[in-house]
């Protein structure tokens, strides 16, 4: 089976790295929608080298390195990478009009995060992730989380937002033709409440709030710009490199998705983009409901994290002093628990009765836990996890 990879963005070409050294597609098509700098060879070196991850070479063979992209050809945009057929399309931006059905493509990973709203029109001008659809794929997976921009719609039947190991299950292969793997924050966090949601139960959750310190993004300027014409916000047209920006993140929205419960809790969801490349940190915020007589403490909730980490390839437990640059490249995990700086607090909520009502004032006991959970927003977390999806979709392709 082959695998189309639209867009050569961050996410584009690591998830390129990740399935060239898991050897499961037996051809790679890529479109660029665009040439790139002299010819296949810049696109082929942009490719092997990473300023965050450094050498493809080293990624697959650790030390030994050695030359893992060959056999270009120019005129038909092919290459082996890992011994693995590549080609390169460089013809059309629009979804509905690249090449997937000439080159027998029906899984397609749109990465480009231009095309996020399954309830645009497949023939949109603007270009759809139902082009895809149109162009031959039968199945699209989406880096990103659904957007939607029209009000009041809702996400239509035939599309779906997935974790692997969260809710895998709620994919129907009959029905689902657009699926989103969330974002790189969303996995994360639902990694970070599914544990204790399964344990101290969703009733006991009165309140939740994360804000998550995000390395940049390619959206963002190196340096100071003028804001483009209706700009809302002049923080995102300022350096990087030189700020700690204050922006948004859709995760709260997204989780919901994931995990059902979580839409009649109260929910924020806040993000801190700070100037290092990758690796990334959410600061997650929980009010339950609890008791006196036996409070949830510290321990009892890294214990939760400590059980589901051994269960789950997806979650890693730690009690080491990490920094952001320790778990760049942590491979195929959503979320990595800093059990050391987990915290809670118990208090009492005093209720007292009305003027007209006789009794005692209602003592509610409250817990309050702040939970720190580390991820590597680019390869190390998210595009593992992207990978699993792609190749779990794929198998039930060829299935049926």
């Amino acid at each position: 089976m082959k695998l189309g990879i639209n867009g050569l963005g961050r996410i584009g070409k690591l998830l390129l790295w990740n399935q060239s050294a898991r050897e499961y597609f037996s051809e790679i098509v890529v479109n660029t929608g665009r040439n790139a700098g002299q010819g296949l060879s810049d696109i082929a070196a942009y490719i092997e080298r990473d300023s965050s991850y450094g050498r493809l070479s080293s990624y697959l063979n650790g030390y030994k390195g050695g030359r893992v992209i060959e056999e270009l050809d120019e005129q038909s945009g092919a290459m082996r990478i890992n011994g693995i057929p590549v080609r390169v399309l460089r013809e059309s931006r629009l979804p509905q009009d690249i090449k997937w059905r000439e080159n027998d493509i029906h899984l397609v990973v749109d990465t480009t995060g231009a095309f996020n709203d399954p309830t645009e029109d497949m023939n949109s001008p603007k270009g759809s992730c139902r082009g895809h659809l149109m162009a031959g794929a039968a199945k699209v997976i989406l880096s990103a989380p659904f957007k939607i921009k029209a009000k009041g719609m809702d996400v239509p039947e035939d599309a779906v937002t997935l974790v692997s190991g969260i809710n895998g299950d709620d994919y129907r292969p009959e029905k689902h033709n657009i699926i989103s793997a969330a974002s790189c924050t969303t996995t994360c966090l639902a990694y970070m409440i599914k544990p204790l949601m399964n344990s101290l139960g969703a009733d006991r959750f009165l309140s939740a709030s994360m804000v998550t310190v995000h390395a940049a993004t390619g959206s963002q300027q190196v340096l100071d710009r003028l804001p483009g014409s209706g700009a809302t916000d002049r923080r995102k047209s300022r350096s990087i490199m030189n700020n700690i920006i204050l922006t948004t993140t859709g995760a709260a929205r997204a989780l919901g998705q994931v995990i059902p419960e979580m839409r009649s809790i109260g929910f924020m969801a806040e993000s801190v983009r700070v100037p290092i490349a990758t690796g990334s940190l959410i600061i997650l915020v929980l009010n339950l409901e609890d008791n006196l007589e036996t409070p949830v403490k510290r321990d009892r909730i890294n214990s939760i994290y400590r059980n589901f980490a051994g269960q789950s390839p997806y979650l890693e437990y730690t009690e080491e002093q990490n920094v952001s640059s320790d778990i760049i490249g942590m491979p195929a995990v959503a979320a990595i628990i800093e059990a050391s700086e987990t915290h809670t607090r118990t208090g009492v909520i005093n209720i007292h009765p009305d003027k007209s009502q006789k009794g005692r004032a209602m003592e509610i006991p409250v817990t309050q836990a702040v939970i720190y959970g580390w991820y590597d927003n680019e390869l190390g977390s998210y595009t593992n996890m992207l990978s699993e999806r792609v190749i779990s979709t794929a198998e039930f392709l060829e299935e049926g």
